[in-house]
């Protein structure tokens, strides 16, 4: 498995308030327009499972396998050709909270090196819209 960390993150809200928001996925809907259609499609969100379509993968569906208020987030992804899983962790600050995405996939070395970059870019983006989200 190969892994893929974002930046650490600055919150302005609180652990709970943030594991909140993100542990029931209906929450992302609102935010759905700021993703580039050109890198998902078809988005679906329920309480635990989101669903999108990635060109060329096809349809993948994340869902939430384990929550540990107000710390972890872990999801397992299904339906994609490649295994991943990924988890977002909060850490309550005097002030605010920090949080960090984690990715980790079994890639084949061949596509490893054409997308690794692409995947660590993904993930970092994706925790820069979740920052900017709760930061509102």
């Amino acid at each position: 498995m190969t892994t893929y960390e974002s930046k650490i993150q600055m919150l302005t809200c609180d652990a709970a308030t943030a594991f909140g928001q993100l542990s029931d996925l209906r929450n992302l809907e609102k935010y759905k327009n700021l993703i580039p259609q050109d890198k998902l499609q078809d988005l679906e969100f329920e309480e635990d499972a989101c669903r999108f379509s990635v060109a060329p993968v096809g349809r993948v569906e994340l869902k939430i396998v384990d929550r540990e208020a107000p710390k972890t987030i872990k999801f397992g992804a299904e339906n994609s050709p490649v295994a991943f899983n990924l988890w977002i962790q909060l850490v309550q600050l005097a002030e605010g909270s920090k949080m960090k995405i984690t990715l980790k996939a079994d890639l084949p070395l061949m596509i490893k090196t054409m997308i690794g970059g692409k995947l660590q870019d993904a993930v970092d983006k994706m925790a820069d819209a979740i920052a900017h989200a709760l930061n509102k």
